[in-house]
């Protein structure tokens, strides 16, 4: 687990630095979704950090998260004026990761959180937080500077995870087909397999020939639909990114 939350605290810090630096009018600019603003992709990162916390505390107590916790929450958050959504977003980040690192071995290997059938111990709960931190933090990031990239830390903790995203974020398109994709900083050999009801995303067999090489910080934001031809660094292969664009809409 402690990759997974030494790149959580780091992302949580790189985002206080950011958002310390704007100003009121800043945070109703427009943020990368198009009909998000700054403060909204805060309260987002906000009130999923207060959620997640009450299901951890819900968890180690041993009962189930109250139906209807979640949108208690949201209704709370979008209630918030811009600046408030900030302020009280920067808090809940801190406190979710200070709050894992306080808990005791015990805590720790119980720990369990159901997402639909999928079930996660306490190093998965750490990755889904970062994996979402990480792809929200540059979505303010990029706003102010077209150039910016994901925090490498991030990157190399999230690129991992990009198999159960894909089940998440793919759409299947066309017939179907395999792309082998190789990243750089950090190295992975990753298989696409493309069908018309499903995409996978699984380890390459090392000897397959390589349809496609990209930084892993474009691969992870291709795969969460933020690699547009603005955003987009030079690649090598066969295959166009556009072919893939399709593949992962985003949201």
């Amino acid at each position: 687990m402690t990759d997974r939350l030494e790149a959580l605290g780091s992302s949580v810090d790189r985002l206080r630095t950011v958002v310390d630096g704007l100003d009121a009018a800043h945070l109703t600019d427009s943020a990368y979704p198009s009909g998000w603003t700054i403060a909204d992709v805060l309260s987002h990162l906000g009130s999923g950090a207060e959620i997640l916390l009450g299901s951890l505390e819900d968890s180690l107590a041993g009962t189930p998260s109250p139906d209807g916790a979640a949108k208690v929450v949201w209704d709370e958050w979008n209630a918030k004026a811009p600046v408030e959504q900030a302020a009280d977003a920067l808090a809940a980040d801190r406190a979710m990761p200070d709050r894992i690192d306080g808990l005791s071995d015990d805590e720790c290997t119980r720990f369990r959180f159901a997402m639909g059938p999928m079930e996660f111990d306490l190093d998965g709960f750490v990755g889904l937080r970062l994996n979402e931190h990480a792809l929200h933090l540059w979505d303010i990031e990029v706003a102010l500077d077209p150039s910016a990239t994901i925090a490498p830390g991030s990157v190399a903790a999230v690129v991992d995870n990009l198999g159960l995203i894909t089940r998440f974020t793919a759409k299947p398109v066309g017939e179907a087909r395999s792309v082998t994709v190789a990243t750089t900083g950090p190295q992975r050999s990753l298989v696409l397999a493309l069908g018309p009801d499903q995409v996978e995303l699984s380890a390459a067999d090392p000897s397959a020939a390589v349809d496609l090489v990209l930084p892993a910080e474009a691969f992870v934001r291709l795969v969460h639909g933020r690699l547009d031809p603005d955003h987009t660094p030079p690649v090598e292969g066969i295959v166009d990114p556009d072919e893939l664009r399709s593949v992962f809409p985003g949201a």
